[in-house]
């Protein structure tokens, strides 16, 4: 099945423009015209864009999604340096998932804290010794000058 440039965009929650843009950094070789000029999408340009959308979601920057592409279109010869680009990124990926999940946990505790009985009367009793603190230390640099 053939797909216009619209159809194609759609299908991945993305522009006509960044469908160009891929295109025009060689994202998309395979992509073929139509006799008026305009790319036509077939079912196995879709799924080059699902990978493309994989890997820019995960991070991989357009130049080395370039360079895997171009690897690609070299044939056999470049499947270990495509299987090591792919390692690299799947460790980064694992870090990104990491940190995320640290981040999670520390939102997590913040939420069972708001949770907790009696947060309220504590923040209250908080602030209130904040205050207490900071008018102090007011005094003693005002009886200082």
């Amino acid at each position: 099945m053939n797909y216009t440039i619209n159809e194609a965009a759609q299908k991945f929650g993305l522009s006509a423009h960044t469908l160009r843009y891929y295109d025009k950094e060689g994202l998309l070789p395979f992509v073929s015209r139509s006799h008026s000029g305009n790319r036509t999408f077939t079912d196995s340009d879709l799924e080059w864009i699902a990978l493309i959308c994989c890997l820019k979601n995960t991070g991989m920057p357009i130049k080395e999604i370039k360079q895997y592409v171009d690897w690609c279109r070299q044939g056999s010869a470049t499947i270990d340096v495509r299987k090591a680009l792919f390692v690299a990124h799947r460790q980064a990926v694992l870090r990104q998932i990491e940190e995320l999940n640290n981040n999670l946990e520390l939102i997590d505790a913040k939420i069972a804290f708001y949770e907790s009985p009696g947060i309220a009367s504590f923040l209250d009793e908080q602030i209130a010794k904040q205050s207490d603190s900071l008018q102090r230390k007011d005094s003693l640099y005002d009886s200082q000058i």
